[in-house]
């Protein structure tokens, strides 16, 4: 089973789209799939529109079972455990907790039929943060076009490496480094994908195809959509169907069509 954290320290880099539209991606192509929001913000259940009572705070504390916190057939193969502000006060409350950065792992160790578990994770090293990098076994990395998101890639890469000498018997890949937020028209997005090309770890994963800047990712997440939903045609759509494939090879037919593809053209900018 593949265990997907998406991360990054610095926030606003397109780490839940990214998280979604990943995790929706492969689902389309024939994965069976679990998609869990580890950051308190809680903005996948805001994109797919749902609540749950039972949440990622409930499921860290043990005040639920896994059961009852997956949302099931949020979309055909998907998944989903919601988060929510609560889970902001986690680390207090699991302050005295043995072992607490492994609580995740834990949790979600006797889960077997998902092809593929993908995490979205706070902007912060949170015990939750922890918890995520613990429970992963592959990182996506993604990394808007500035200067400050590179820094903070560096950052999460520096608390991954304090990870794995911590725990050295997890394995923890950089999988995939994803630029977002890409306009090759400009002088600052030429010069982050420089900066990514230059640097020693992350240039042998870097997603050269980076995810073009496209409104309809905007609109998609405001219609509760994915963007396979929203805008089939988008640039967008192409793009994160090609960053499915990039992760998974072997994946089906993601842009194939499904009820809710709409026939008309959207703006792609």
């Amino acid at each position: 089973m593949h265990r997907l954290a998406v991360v990054n320290m610095k926030g606003g880099v397109g780490k839940t789209t990214t998280a979604v539209q990943l995790a929706a991606g492969l689902a389309r192509g024939g994965r069976r799939v679990l998609l869990v929001d580890a950051d308190p913000q809680g903005n996948v259940g805001h994109i797919f529109g749902i609540t749950s009572e039972h949440t990622i705070r409930e499921l860290m504390l043990g005040e639920a079972t896994v059961d009852a916190c997956i949302l099931r057939d949020v979309r055909p193969n998907l998944d989903v455990v919601t988060s929510s502000p609560a889970a902001f006060a986690l680390d207090a409350r699991l302050a005295a907790e043995v072992q607490r950065e492994t609580i995740l792992a834990r949790r979600l160790g006797q889960l077997s039929h998902y092809d593929a578990v993908v995490v979205d994770s706070s902007p912060s090293m949170s015990l939750l943060t922890y918890n995520t990098l613990l429970f992963a076994n592959q990182i996506v990395l993604p990394v808007s076009m500035d200067p400050l998101a590179i820094t903070g890639a560096r950052q999460t890469l520096e608390g991954v490496a304090a990870i794995r000498n911590l725990w050295p018997e997890r394995v923890l890949e950089l999988r995939a480094v994803v630029p977002t937020a890409v306009s090759t028209q400009t002088h600052a997005s030429r010069a982050a994908m420089e900066a990514l090309e230059g640097d020693e770890e992350m240039a042998p994963v870097v997603f050269r195809r980076g995810i073009r800047q496209c409104i309809d990712l905007t609109y998609a997440a405001a219609a509760h959509q994915t963007i396979w939903e929203y805008a089939p045609r988008s640039r967008a759509a192409d793009d994160y169907a090609a960053l499915v494939r990039f992760l998974d090879p072997d994946v089906g037919d993601v842009e194939k069509e499904s009820k809710s593809d709409g026939e008309a053209e959207t703006a792609v900018l």
